[in-house]
């Protein structure tokens, strides 16, 4: 099956810092035009070894879904085509906000 391939604005760029003192890691986005849960644009995580630094735009592939238990939103995860990532990486790398949450992760 092929994967869905995603076009991710950046609107939290690697090294962003929030309002509550989280850093970023990696680069976070949203997918214009798809609504979430929480009923603002979907949030993306870009876990890609080709992503070295910050970034504005990411074009790639949706290869996990991490559902959170105790929120409404979902976070998609997405990666450079070609790419694989195992579950325990994506757990390591979203981590930073994760870590306030339960959620699990679905690979695609």
């Amino acid at each position: 099956m092929e994967k869905l391939r995603l076009q991710v604005t950046i609107d939290r760029p690697m090294g962003y810092q929030d309002s509550y003192g989280n850093v970023y890691p990696l680069n976070y986005g949203y997918v214009p035009g798809i609504i979430g849960g929480d009923g603002e644009k979907q949030d993306v995580y870009i876990i890609s070894k080709q992503v070295t630094g910050p970034i504005q735009v990411f074009e790639g592939v949706l290869v996990a879904i991490i559902y959170r238990q105790d929120d409404v939103e979902t976070k998609w995860v997405a990666t450079a085509v070609g790419e694989t990532i195992s579950a325990a990486a994506i757990k390591a790398a979203t981590h930073y906000l994760e870590q306030y949450f339960q959620s699990t992760i679905e690979m695609l």
